[in-house]
């Protein structure tokens, strides 16, 4: 078994038992399958020997749009999910036929195999409806492998909302006993996954403010745990457990931030779509083990928060690349309303800070600053002394360049 896969184990199985049961169905039936979440995520699809292209037995030449999206980027759209739900698979509890479509991207026609375990439908399985099709003997038995990938996802459901509860719980406890007795839990449940090495992804905001809505670890690349933690005084964030094979090596973490960035992004209702798209996302420093999940955190928040404040980082912003921000982000909200600055900051007076933050990230150079605004040296100049005026500050003295410049780079947080 690879690397993955063993990472992949939970509660004793292994993800490649979905696989397995999906390539029963297939050659069940005669036809290739694909697994489904109820969320329309991609988690098999089989392996059927009908002469078709490429490894899986698709020929490529009998997929419509539909089903190539679904395998290629293991999900399918709202839109889609809508579409096919009108066909009552949801409450389903035997083989749903859907005719093609061609105008909804459906070339041919569906069989529905709903995945159900004690009355709750978990996700479903597909199949292209050939002519004649399956028999209903044929399908009968395809039923029954179905009812066995629901137990199957029933137990992962269990153990993957035992994890977040103990995930979420280490990111939220407060430091001494109780954070201990949290990593004590986080470490039980993970088991050897939790001793390797990791980075943690912080995804902010997220467009749920449910704070059990977030997604499968196992649908994110690499993540051994996933949760949302509480954002700000009503917004919700989501954290990742991301493995690693090196400490320098964060392209699984960057993965997987890019990955649940979309995620939101797509997930958002139409009303909060603007406040998706100007989600971030912070990755920490690598560590060993779970004793400093609750530092790495705070680095991944800082740096997610920093993504926001300024879009040079972002969207995907690894802690060790925010610079100052490592220091702004450890202060008090209130530092960002030093009373100095408060008419600077004022809408009224919104081009003259800008002002000032340029010529404070051009280390005071008046020609480098007065290009980047694309204004003369004179109008530079006035605007400097009127920044003084409103401030009480003498740009010329360098601890007052560097309140300033506090202030203005907090005023963003």
């Amino acid at each position: 078994m690879s690397e993955e896969d063993g990472a992949l184990r939970e509660n004793g199985r292994v993800k490649g038992d979905y696989q397995e049961l999906v390539d029963e169905i297939s050659a069940l039936l005669g036809a290739p399958a694909t697994l489904e979440n109820r969320d329309f995520e991609l988690i098999a699809f089989g392996a059927h020997d009908g002469g078709g292209d490429g490894e899986s037995g698709f020929d490529a030449t009998v997929l419509d749009p539909v089903r190539t999206r679904s395998i290629l980027t293991r999900r399918s759209t709202a839109e889609v999910r809508a579409w096919f739900e009108g066909f009552g698979i949801t409450r389903a509890r035997g083989p749903v036929r859907i005719p093609p479509t061609p105008e909804a991207g459906v070339h041919r026609g569906r069989i529905c195999l709903p995945v159900r375990h004690r009355g709750f439908a978990l996700g479903y399985v597909w199949l292209l409806d050939d002519d004649p099709g399956p028999t209903e003997r044929q399908l009968d038995a395809a039923m029954e492998v179905a009812a066995r990938i629901g137990a199957l996802l029933a137990d992962e459901a269990q153990a993957g909302a035992d994890l977040t509860r103990e995930f979420r719980a280490v990111l939220t406890a407060e430091r001494g006993w109780q954070r201990d007795m949290a990593v004590a839990a986080l470490r039980t449940a993970l088991g050897a996954r939790g001793e390797g090495l990791h980075a943690v992804v912080c995804v902010a905001p997220w467009p749920s403010a449910d704070p059990d809505d977030a997604p499968a670890a196992r649908t994110v690349q690499g993540a051994a745990a996933v949760c949302t933690v509480p954002w700000g005084t009503t917004g919700q964030s989501l954290a990742a457990l991301v493995r690693l094979r090196s400490a320098d090596a964060l392209a699984p973490a960057r993965t997987a931030a890019s990955r649940l960035l979309e995620t939101a992004r797509g997930a958002a209702p139409a009303a909060s779509a603007g406040a998706s798209a100007g989600a971030a996302a912070g990755i920490a420093g690598a560590r060993h083990g779970l004793e400093d999940l609750g530092a790495a955190w705070w680095e991944a928040s800082a740096a997610a928060r920093a993504a926001l404040a300024e879009r040079r980082f972002g969207p995907v912003a690894q802690w060790s690349d925010v610079g100052p921000y490592r220091l702004l982000t450890a202060l008090p909200p209130e530092a960002a309303h030093d009373p100095v600055a408060a008419q600077l900051l004022s809408p009224a007076h919104r081009e003259l800070a800008r002002t000032a933050e340029v010529f404070l990230d051009c280390a005071g150079q008046a020609g480098r600053t007065a290009a980047e605004l694309g204004i003369h040296r004179q109008t530079l100049y006035y605007r400097l002394s009127r920044v003084e005026q409103l401030t009480g500050l003498d740009l010329d003295e360098g601890e007052d360049r560097l309140l300033l410049h506090m202030v203005l780079k907090s005023s963003r947080l």
